[in-house]
């Protein structure tokens, strides 16, 4: 670490929003995440589901979302990125 860089320096803020019954395993609509720089969507999905673990039972089946854009786990996020999760969907 270069000498003056402070730890929050090399990490990035993030608003999680969480959408129907995911919001009931939860407890709550919405938090905040702090990650490394350079984390992926999927590293955030791992650590909410460390956070709040009634959410590993829709690990497969959760949609996730930046901005109003569904991304792929891969997907790298940056800092002040606003993330949904979404249950499965299904229409008739």
């Amino acid at each position: 670490m270069t000498p003056g860089t402070k730890d929050a320096d090399l990490c990035m803020k993030l608003k999680v929003n969480f959408y129907s019954y995911l919001r009931d395993l939860t407890g709550c609509p919405q938090t905040e995440a702090v990650l490394p720089e350079g984390s992926t969507l999927g590293t955030l999905h791992d650590e909410l589901m460390t956070q709040f673990p009634k959410l590993s039972a829709m690990k497969k089946s959760t949609l996730l979302a930046v901005g109003v854009d569904y991304q792929p786990r891969e997907h790298v996020l940056q800092d002040g990125d606003e993330v949904s999760l979404f249950p499965p969907v299904s229409g008739g």
